[in-house]
């Protein structure tokens, strides 16, 4: 069992955030619609307002960033503030290690510490590996 390490991403961390993005899209066939550039994630989410946020979990040995998540806070007219998550993705290989389990917990515990009302995302339903996963944690 691998060692993992979860953290905020730093500015430092923006291309290995693009390259996992790349390879999110990889997975869902859409590779040829990721635009974004690390000069845009830099700017967009390490400027003085960030747009989002991210946790990274990096394997402990190599140093190496092996899953990233994104997230927002937005506001809803009807239940009020929430915490957005809207991408969570890592790579094959770290399947099974409960990191996804401690960054969901660690992203509750931010959703609580600022009064948040909930905490929000999709998945698709042809993701049956993670939707699987979310409800064996309850969270669909």
């Amino acid at each position: 069992m691998a060692n993992f390490v979860i953290c905020p991403a730093t500015a430092a961390d923006c291309s290995d955030i693009l390259r996992l993005i790349k390879d999110l899209a990889k997975c869902e066939y859409m590779e040829e619609q990721v635009t974004i550039t690390e000069k845009d994630l830099l700017e967009d989410g390490f400027g003085e307002h960030p747009f989002y946020h991210c946790l990274v979990a990096e394997v402990s040995k190599e140093h190496s960033i092996v899953r990233f998540t994104m997230y927002y806070f937005t506001y809803d007219p009807w239940i009020g503030k929430l915490l957005y998550l809207e991408d969570f993705f890592r790579m094959s290989d770290f399947r099974g290690f409960g990191v996804g389990s401690e960054i969901l917990k660690n992203l509750s515990q931010v959703a609580m510490k600022c009064r948040y009302s909930s905490m929000h995302f999709l998945v698709a339903e042809w993701n049956k590996p993670s939707t699987n996963s979310y409800k064996k944690m309850r969270c669909l």
